[in-house]
């Protein structure tokens, strides 16, 4: 797993703590990316940006970015070409995006998951590769399907 990032606004600075506590216990490369001090907390869609441009910049290879619900961090980041951010809202949803869909950046909301849910969220995440435990025609079908999305998205955004 190379280097991540962590970053959340003032609804997800709490979430982002008890993530960050359980990155560092364990080792993971990774840059706080802000919000760094709630009182003076950045917008979602500043701290959902600035993470966003670093991994099209391949300074990193995946995220997880917290606000309220997720979403708005997920619309942010998807609004740049090579950025799959999922909003999730469960365990079985983190490992999903990254088996079915090869998301590279986890959106959470602090208003919605708890700090144990919100790290074995970030466990699952960081730790399941695309295709990783699915039978071998669905892993073919995904592979395909993968390079079918990467069309579209080249096309959107080389318009």
């Amino acid at each position: 797993m190379g280097k991540l990032f962590l970053g959340s606004d003032k609804s997800g600075f709490e979430l982002k703590e008890a993530i960050k506590a359980y990155l560092k216990e364990n080792n993971y490369d990774f840059d706080d990316i802000g919000t760094l001090d709630i009182e003076k907390a950045l917008p979602y869609y500043e701290v959902a940006e600035k993470g966003a441009k670093a991994l099209q910049n391949k300074e990193y290879e995946r995220g997880i970015l917290i606000c309220g619900t997720g979403m708005g961090m997920s619309v942010v980041g998807n609004k740049h070409e090579g950025v799959h951010a999922a909003a999730c809202e469960s365990v079985f949803a983190a490992e999903k995006c990254r088996a079915i869909n090869d998301a590279n950046v986890l959106c959470m909301g602090g208003w919605l998951i708890g700090p144990v849910m919100g790290v074995q969220m970030t466990d699952v995440f960081l730790n399941t590769e695309f295709t990783q435990g699915l039978e071998d025609w669905r892993a073919a079908n995904l592979r395909n399907f993968k390079v079918a999305v990467l069309k579209i998205e080249k096309q959107s955004f080389n318009k």
